[in-house]
C-alpha cells in the first residue's frame, strides 16, 4: 500500500493596512462631500481663530478655487505644518473635553481631509511674528514650505477640488446648484456671528458685504429688507436652556420651507423634533400647508448636549429633549400671543419695549367727553324702516326676474334648459356633445350627469391638471404666452435667489415671465403669464424658487416637470371663482382634453363617479 503525501495549500493573509493616501481620501469623503463642505470647515476655523474680518472668495462655484482670508491669531511654523495631520487639533486635549465643546471645529480632520483631495496653499502669520509661513500641499504630501511675508492671520486657498478623484468631481452638480449650497453654509456661519464682518466674492463679483451689526440687521442684510417688518423677537431665560432669536409673523408664513434655522451654542444644527415644536406652536395660526420662518438660538450647558454624533457636526442630541421641546413651544406661543402689542422694532435699536418718559413740568390734560346735541336715534331708525318698506314694495311689484330662473334643490337658481341642451351618450366623458350641462356645487365641485350616474369634479385639482399640461407643453416647445405689464415692475431678490432666477430664466420666459437682469440682485419684469396679476408675481416666483431648492437634485426632465407643477399649483387657486354654466362646460372640455384627467399633478383624484345604484341605496 502506497501512501501519498498531499501538501496543504496555505492561503495568504487577506487583511492589510490601506496606504495613507487612500485612507485620507476615504476620511475626506465623510467630511467633504462638495465645495460647500470645504467652505464650512474653513469659515468655522476662521471664526475659532478669533477673526473679526473674514473674506470668502470662490471661482467656478468652488471647483476651481475656494479661498478664506481672516485676521485671526495665525499659526507658528510648527502649528502650520501640524494642521495638515489627521486628528491634529488645538480645540481638545482629552476625552473629557468632548463634553465641553465651545468651538465650531474640533475633530482635527478638516485640513487633512481637504489636502487629500485638492491642491492647498496656506499662508499664516501670528501678530507677534515678523514673517509668516507658506505651505503647499498636494494629495496629503507637502510639496513646498518656506518663509514668506504676509499679513497677520491666515489665508488658505483650495484649488482644483477632487482633482485626483475624477469620479467624485464628475458627480458634482451645476455651478448654480453648488453655489447655492455654498451660500447656505456662508449664511449659517454669518448668522451665528453678527459681530464679525463677512464678505463673499463669486468670480470677482461681490455677493455679500456684511458689516458688524446686531442680529436683526444681519438677518435683514442676508435675506432682504422685507424681513425688517416680518420678524418678532423671541426670548426665554431658564436654568436649563436660554432661547432667543426671531420668529416670523404668521401672516408671512410661506407655502414651502424657507428660512428656518436652529443654532445651539453658536453652531447651526438640524433637529426634526424641535422643528415639530415650532410647527405645533403655529398650528392654529397658519394654514396646514404653510411653514413659518424662524431664527432660534439655544444657549445650553455643553454637558447637556452631544455634538459628536455626525461627521459634519450638524446633528446634536439634547440630554432633555422633551423639556427643551416644551420650553420652545411655550416661548413661541407666548411671543405669538403678544406680538400684536409689541412695538415696532427699530432697525438699529436694541430689541426692548420703549416706555415713554414724562417731564415733571408737563401739564396733565383732563379727558373730555364730547356729545352731539343734534343726534336723534329715533330719526335714523324711522329712516331705516322707510327704506326697508320701499325695498319690499319694489320687490313685490317687479316680478320680471322670476321666469328667468328655476329652483334646483342642489345648485339653487339656474337657467332654464335650452333646446340645445345635450343628452347623455354611452360614454362617461362629459366633454362629449351628448352629455348634460354641469353645475357648481359649493365652492370646490362641479357636478354633471353621465350614463352611470353623477360625475363630481374637484375644480381646483382639475385646473391644476389643465395648467400643468399647458405649462409643460410651453416648456417643451419653448413657446410661452406672456401678457405685457402696463408699467415694468422691479423685483428684488437675495443673492441665492438671484442665482436660481438666472439658471431658470429661459424656462421662466417659456412660462410667460418676461424678465431682464437689472443688476444688484434685481430684475425688471415686463410681462407675466396670462391670468397673473401684479399682486401675485413675487409670490409665485418665491414659490418657484423654494420648490427648486428642494427639487434641484433631480434630472433635467424632472426639473421641467417640477417647474410646471409649481406653476400649476400656484396659478390654479387664482382661477377659483363662481362660474357660469358656459364656463363650467368649458372647464370640463379642457379637463378631458388632457392626457390624465382623472388625477392631479400631485397624484390626487380629480374625478369621482357616484353610480345610480349608490344613489338608490340612499333611498
Amino acid at each position: 500500500m502506497v501512501t501519498l503525501k498531499v501538501e496543504e495549500e496555505i492561503m495568504p493573509d487577506i487583511i492589510h493596512l490601506l496606504p495613507d493616501s487612500v485612507a485620507n481620501q476615504i476620511a475626506a469623503g465623510e467630511v467633504i462631500q462638495r465645495p460647500a463642505s470645504a467652505v464650512k470647515e474653513l469659515l468655522e476655523n476662521a471664526v475659532d481663530a478669533g477673526a473679526d474680518d473674514i473674506k470668502l472668495v470662490i471661482k467656478n462655484a468652488g471647483k476651481t478655487l475656494i479661498q478664506v482670508i481672516d485676521n485671526g491669531c495665525g499659526m507658528s511654523e510648527t502649528d502650520a505644518r501640524m494642521s495638515f495631520e489627521r486628528h491634529a487639533t488645538s480645540k481638545i486635549k482629552d476625552a473629557a473635553d468632548l463634553f465641553a465643546i465651545h468651538t465650531l471645529g474640533f475633530r482635527g480632520e478638516a485640513l487633512a481631509s481637504i489636502a487629500a483631495i485638492a491642491q492647498v496653499e496656506l499662508k499664516t502669520r501670528r501678530i507677534e511674528d515678523e514673517t509668516g509661513t507658506c505651505i503647499q500641499v498636494e494629495s496629503t504630501k507637502v510639496t513646498n514650505q518656506e518663509v514668506c511675508a504676509c499679513t497677520a492671520g491666515t489665508s488658505i486657498a483650495i484649488k482644483n477640488l477632487f482633482y485626483n478623484i475624477p469620479a467624485r468631481r464628475k458627480f458634482l452638480k451645476s455651478d448654480t446648484t453648488e453655489l447655492r449650497h455654498i451660500i447656505d453654509e456662508f449664511q449659517r456661519v454669518a448668522l451665528v456671528r453678527p459681530e464679525i464682518r463677512f464678505s463673499f466674492f463669486n468670480d470677482t463679483r461681490p455677493l455679500y458685504d456684511l458689516p458688524v451689526s446686531n442680529l436683526k440687521q444681519r438677518i435683514v442684510s442676508l435675506f432682504g429688507s422685507t424681513y425688517n417688518n416680518r420678524l418678532i423677537p423671541l426670548e426665554l431665560q431658564s436654568d436649563i436652556v436660554n432661547i432667543s432669536g426671531f420668529i416670523g409673523k404668521p401672516e408671512f408664513a410661506r407655502k414651502t420651507r424657507g428660512e428656518q434655522f436652529f443654532f445651539a451654542n453658536g453652531r447651526y444644527i438640524r433637529h426634526a423634533y424641535l422643528n415639530h415644536a415650532v410647527d405645533a406652536a403655529f398650528k392654529e395660526l397658519i394654514p396646514n400647508d404653510a411653514f413659518p420662518t424662524y431664527f432660534i438660538y439655544f444657549s445650553i450647558n455643553p454637558d447637556e448636549i452631544d455634538i459628536n454624533i455626525h461627521p459634519t457636526k450638524t446633528e446634536i442630541n439634547f440630554q432633555n429633549n422633551q423639556v427643551v421641546y416644551a420650553m420652545l413651544s411655550s416661548a413661541i406661543k407666548q411671543t405669538l400671543g403678544k406680538f400684536n402689542i409689541t412695538p415696532t422694532l427699530d432697525f438699529d435699536a436694541e430689541q426692548s419695549h420703549e416706555i415713554p418718559v414724562f417731564s415733571k413740568d408737563q401739564p396733565v390734560i383732563k379727558p373730555e367727553i364730547k356729545v352731539n346735541p343734534g343726534y336723534n336715534p329715533f330719526e335714523s331708525s324711522d329712516r331705516f324702516q322707510k327704506e326697508q318698506l320701499n325695498f319690499k314694495t319694489r320687490s313685490e311689484s317687479d316680478k320680471s326676474w322670476e321666469p328667468l330662473y328655476q329652483t334646483d334643490p342642489l345648485s339653487g337658481p339656474r337657467p332654464p334648459e335650452s333646446n340645445q341642451q345635450r343628452t347623455m351618450d354611452q360614454s362617461e366623458d362629459p366633454s362629449d356633445d351628448q352629455s348634460d350641462i354641469g353645475f357648481t356645487l359649493g365652492k370646490n365641485f362641479i357636478v354633471t350627469k353621465v350614463k352611470s350616474g353623477l360625475m363630481v369634479i374637484h375644480m381646483q385639482r382639475a385646473m391644476e391638471r389643465i395648467l400643468f399640461e399647458e405649462f409643460l407643453a410651453s416648456l417643451k416647445s419653448g413657446k410661452g404666452i406672456s401678457q405685457q405689464t402696463l408699467f415694468p415692475v422691479t423685483l428684488q431678490f437675495t443673492p441665492q435667489e438671484t442665482a436660481i432666477i438666472k439658471e431658470l430664466q429661459t424656462d421662466l420666459r417659456y412660462l410667460g415671465f418676461d424678465m431682464e437682469d437689472f443688476g444688484e440682485n434685481s430684475f425688471i419684469l415686463n410681462g407675466t403669464p396670462s391670468g397673473l396679476n401684479n399682486n401675485d408675481m413675487k409670490d409665485v416666483l418665491d414659490n418657484i424658487i423654494e420648490n427648486y431648492k428642494q427639487q434641484s437634485a433631480g434630472a433635467a426632465v424632472q426639473k421641467t416637470v417640477n417647474l410646471a407643477k409649481t406653476m400649476a399649483v400656484n396659478m390654479a387657486g387664482r382661477h377659483a371663482y363662481r362660474m357660469e354654466p358656459e364656463e363650467v362646460n368649458a372647464l370640463i372640455d379642457r379637463l378631458f382634453a388632457t392626457k390624465a384627467p382623472e388625477i392631479s399633478p400631485d397624484g390626487k383624484a380629480v374625478v369621482r363617479i357616484i353610480g345610480l345604484n349608490e344613489i338608490e341605496d340612499k333611498f
